[in-house]
């Protein structure tokens, strides 16, 4: 045995016993995909279910946008994050066969299932076919600092849900664009950092 397949059977290992946690990682089905393996295709560009079998139905991708939109607007500077594809991102994460991902699912599923619920509780529609004003009414509710305790699922739901819409809108060229990250690009001359950086970090 070579030692790159001996690190592979280690790692292996070492997934199934983290795995064990999570073996009803499904809200009503487990996930029954493989994954990519060790060695994709770095130069492929791979589209949403080229990998595993997506989970969202299209009701839940209705409110799955909805409430990226809310999280992250279009503005005059930037899209909203579901015109660039954080819908898609988060339903490839929860889609995922792996233990990292295992715990999202669940929690994702039910949270978009409580939005809507609640939002046709309040206002007698789904979420995604609220005004921006009540979608807003129901996000701050559960992002408050001082959160109900009947709350608290949700709040729980909502942080990890805004932590994943913010991962997915900024890792494309889009919010990359938003926030001025050139990459890496080779430039004729470097002239350091700008002042403002250097005073932020005490070092002007």
């Amino acid at each position: 045995m070579d030692r790159r397949v001996a690190i592979q059977w280690m790692l292996s290992a070492a997934a199934t016993f983290a795995a064990r946690d999570h073996l009803a990682i499904a809200a009503d089905a487990p996930v029954r995909a493989k994954g990519y393996g060790p060695d994709p295709v770095m130069a492929k560009i791979y589209k949403p279910g080229d990998l595993w079998p997506l989970t969202l139905t299209e009701p839940q991708r209705r409110t799955a946008g909805a409430l990226c939109d809310v999280i992250i607007p279009a503005d005059d500077a930037s899209s909203s994050a579901s015109s660039v594809g954080v819908p898609d991102f988060i339903d490839e994460w929860i889609s995922s066969p792996y233990p990292a991902q295992a715990g999202d699912r669940r929690v994702i599923l039910e949270g978009l299932e409580w939005f809507d619920e609640e939002a046709r509780r309040r206002f007698s529609k789904p979420f995604a076919d609220l005004t921006h004003d009540q979608q807003t009414a129901i996000c701050a509710d559960v992002a408050s600092a001082k959160v109900k305790p009947e709350h608290r699922k949700p709040a729980s739901f909502f942080k990890r849900y805004r932590d994943l819409t913010a991962g997915g809108y900024y890792t494309t060229p889009e919010g990359m664009q938003g926030i001025g990250y050139v990459g890496n690009r080779p430039t004729a001359t470097f002239e350091g950092p700008p002042i403002e950086a250097l005073k932020h970090v005490g070092l002007a």
